[in-house]
């Protein structure tokens, strides 16, 4: 049950501190417990995406773009490099959704952050006739013409439209947390572990804090659902 807990609730996956609280007697199990509950927030997502049920924006919401490099880290800048800093995929592509006190994210690893890349991710997944904000990269000049209502913030100049008072802090922001999360659990990942991470991640806000009792009440049915008992 706390192993649950930890994971539902994001705490730090210490090896020491779960064993000597008796939750489990090796690593082994430790890492088996997580695969298990990683595995079952991965499946729900999917089933969740292939309903179509994952789209952002709408009428009473608006949705920002961005892109953020995920790459390999070395302390200080020494030590060798990783089979992960060869990562052709490193750019990842994040579409969060603003409706009241809602922040949904849509996040996906691309290998190039080019307009051929994005516009249809973007398609797939925003409303047609979406409010979308971001900054000028050029690959979102045509958002226009695909029938989005699309606000621009030049970085250069402000950080917010003196006019319209668009601005993508929210999602600035975001890439903090988004960042921590795959790290903090498994440091440096290939890139099939940061892609089942992203999907961690979309889980918690998608149907974790979305469930009345929290990301540890929606853990259960998902589990049901994937394990027979």
């Amino acid at each position: 049950m706390i192993s649950y807990v930890r994971f539902a609730q994001g705490l730090r996956r210490r090896h020491v501190d779960m064993m000597e609280d008796g939750v489990c007697r090796s690593t082994a199990s430790i890492t088996k417990v997580y695969d298990t509950l990683r595995f079952s927030c991965i499946s729900a997502i999917k089933r969740l995406e292939k309903r179509k049920k994952m789209k952002v924006g709408g009428r009473h919401a608006f949705v920002v773009i961005d892109e953020s490099k995920f790459r390999h880290k070395r302390k200080y800048n020494r030590g060798r490099f990783g089979r992960t800093w060869r990562r052709t995929h490193s750019w990842v592509f994040g579409m969060l959704e603003m409706e009241a006190t809602h922040r949904r994210p849509i996040l996906k690893l691309v290998r190039h952050r080019s307009r051929r890349n994005l516009l249809p991710i973007i398609r797939k997944y925003v409303v047609g006739g979406s409010h979308i904000l971001s900054d000028c990269w050029r690959a979102y000049n045509t958002l226009q013409q695909q029938g989005f209502i699309h606000f621009e913030v030049n970085h250069r100049r402000f950080f917010v439209h003196p006019q319209t008072g668009a601005h993508t802090q929210h999602l600035e922001r975001a890439w903090r947390t988004f960042k921590e999360e795959p790290y903090r659990y498994w440091g440096n990942l290939s890139e099939h572990s940061l892609r089942r991470s992203l999907k961690v991640i979309e889980w918690n806000y998608w149907l974790g804090k979305e469930h009345r009792h929290g990301p540890t009440g929606r853990l259960f049915p998902d589990l049901r659902k994937d394990y027979k008992v």
